[in-house]
């Protein structure tokens, strides 16, 4: 097993990577208002869950990047950071 090929490596980059999505698209579309006002508002329309399912697209092409680096180990991680953050949408989903 390669040093990098981990699944320690693959899980922080499978739960980063939706997070930097989401303060990317706060900060393309949002950046005139606080963060905590962002969330605020975005929690309020319903608009939190939605928008964490578009951002964990993002982990595609982070599988992919492992993938083709044939670091399987890493892929499995985020694989699992995904259904980790597909079970936060679904929580958020039925709370809402």
């Amino acid at each position: 097993m390669k040093l990098k090929d981990h699944l320690l490596l693959g899980i922080p980059a499978g739960l980063i990577g939706p997070i930097i999505g989401i303060l990317s698209f706060y900060y393309y579309k949002f950046s005139h208002a606080p963060l905590v006002e962002f969330f605020a508002m975005a929690s309020e329309k319903n608009l939190l869950s939605p928008l964490l399912s578009l951002c964990a697209v993002i982990n595609l092409a982070i599988f992919y990047l492992f993938i083709q680096a044939n670091y399987l180990y890493s892929a499995r991680g985020v694989i699992l950071s995904t259904f980790v953050y597909g079970l936060v949408i679904i929580v958020m989903k039925f709370l809402s």
